[in-house]
C-alpha cells in the first residue's frame, strides 16, 4: 500500500524488452535508502517490485499485463518517473490509501493557470469515472490528488507548484497519458451494496445501505 506523496523522480536510464514484458532500470535517491530485495516500490502509481539494485540505481520486472493496462509501454530511456515506497505501519497518511494497481489510462486535455495552481482536465475511462467524485481522491501517475470537480468522463484537479514542480504532472502537457487508481473505498463499498461492475446483482445483497452510512457520517 502507498499513500500517493511522491518522495522523489527517478529517471528511466534503460528498458530491456522481452517478448511480452519489459525490465526496466531506474535511477534513485531517496528510496534507495533502505531498499532490499522484494520490496515494493511504486513507478508512476504502479506497485512493482525490486529484484535487483545498487547504491544508484534499482531494476523492476514489468509484465504483459502491466504494459497493456498502464502507460509504461510508452516510456523511454531519460523519462522522469515518479518514485514512492510502500506505506510502513506507523507512517502519516498524507494524502490517500494508494494499492498501486492501476484502474486505466487517462489523458490530459487542457491545462489553465489560476493564480498559483494549474487547473488540470484529464478524460478517463468508465471504468475509472464511476468512482469519481467531487472533493474525492484520485491517484494520476501514483500521486494523490483531490478531485475539483468532473462530468460523465473526465476529471478536474488543481496542481499546487510545490506538486508540480517535485512530480512528473508538473511537466506534462495536453496529450499526455497517465496512470489513474480510483479511491479504492468506492470499490469496497459498492461490492458491499451489491451493485458490481459487470453485471453483478441489482439489489443490495448486505445490510449496507447508503442510509446507514449517511447515519454513521460515512457521506
Amino acid at each position: 500500500m502507498f499513500t500517493g506523496i511522491i518522495e522523489e523522480m527517478g529517471k528511466l536510464k534503460k528498458i530491456h524488452r522481452g517478448a511480452d514484458s519489459a525490465r526496466l532500470t531506474i535511477e534513485g535517491d531517496v528510496v534507495l535508502g533502505d531498499v532490499k530485495l522484494g520490496d515494493s516500490i511504486a513507478v508512476n502509481g504502479i506497485c512493482l517490485t525490486v529484484v535487483h539494485f545498487n547504491e544508484r540505481f534499482f531494476e523492476v520486472d514489468v509484465m504483459a499485463e502491466t504494459l497493456r493496462k498502464t502507460n509504461l509501454e510508452e516510456l523511454k530511456p531519460g523519462d522522469r518517473v515518479n518514485l514512492e515506497r510502500a506505506l510502513r505501519v506507523g507512517d502519516r497518511l498524507g494524502g490517500h490509501i494508494v494499492s498501486g494497481h492501476i484502474d486505466g489510462v487517462g489523458a490530459i486535455v487542457s491545462q489553465q493557470k489560476e493564480d498559483i495552481a494549474v487547473l488540470t482536465d484529464i478524460r478517463a475511462p468508465g471504468e475509472v469515472m464511476r468512482y469519481i467524485v467531487k472533493k474525492g481522491s484520485v491517484a494520476i501517475d501514483g500521486i494523490s490528488l483531490t478531485v475539483v470537480d468532473c462530468t460523465d468522463d473526465k476529471f478536474q484537479v488543481s496542481l499546487i507548484p510545490h506538486t508540480a514542480k517535485l512530480t512528473t504532472l508538473g511537466y506534462k502537457k495536453p496529450g499526455h497519458r497517465v496512470n489513474l487508481e480510483s479511491d479504492i473505498i468506492g470499490k469496497y463499498v459498492e461490492r458491499l451494496m451489491g451493485f458490481q461492475a459487470h453485471g453483478g446483482p441489482k439489489e443490495p445483497t448486505s445490510r449496507l445501505t447508503l442510509e446507514s452510512l449517511a447515519q454513521n457520517g460515512f457521506l
